[in-house]
C-alpha cells in the first residue's frame, strides 16, 4: 500500500504548468512539522516535501493557496530519476490526490495580499470537519 497523508504549510507559491496536451499540473513543497525534538538543539525540525498535483486538484491548489498556507494532502510516494551532467539524480515526490483547507495563517483576505478576495471556507461551511 502506498498512501501519504500531509499537513504543513506551503514553503512557496503553487507553481502551475500545462503539459503540451493540456492537463494542469501544480508543483509546490510543503513543511511538515517533526513530532519530536532533536536531541542535540532541543528544537522540533521540519522535512520539506515536494508535492505534485494533477487536473482539477492542481486547479484547486493553485486557486486557493499560496506560501504560508496550512494545507492537508492525500496522495502517494513516486519516485524517478533523470541524467543531469553525467550524474544520475533521483527525485521522491508525492502526488496528491486530494487537497483539504485546514485553516492557519490567512483565510480571506490578508494583510500581506490585500487583493486577495476568493472564497476561504471556515470550519462552519465544512461539514466534514
Amino acid at each position: 500500500m502506498n498512501k501519504v497523508i500531509l499537513m504543513g504549510r506551503l514553503t512557496r507559491d503553487p507553481e502551475m504548468k500545462q503539459t503540451p496536451t493540456g492537463i494542469s499540473v501544480c508543483g509546490f513543497s510543503v513543511a511538515v512539522n517533526r513530532r519530536f525534538r532533536d536531541k542535540q538543539t532541543g528544537e522540533y525540525g521540519a522535512d520539506f516535501i515536494n508535492c505534485r498535483a494533477w487536473r482539477q486538484t492542481a486547479e484547486f491548489i493553485c486557486k486557493y493557496f499560496k506560501k504560508g498556507d496550512m494545507i492537508a494532502g492525500v496522495g502517494s510516494i513516486q519516485t524517478g530519476s533523470y541524467e543531469k551532467d553525467g550524474q544520475k539524480v533521483y527525485t521522491t515526490d508525492v502526488i496528491i490526490n486530494e487537497a483539504y483547507f485546514t485553516g492557519g495563517k490567512s483565510a480571506g483576505k490578508s494583510e500581506q495580499d490585500p487583493d486577495r478576495d476568493e472564497f476561504m471556507p471556515t470550519e462552519e461551511d465544512i461539514p466534514f470537519m
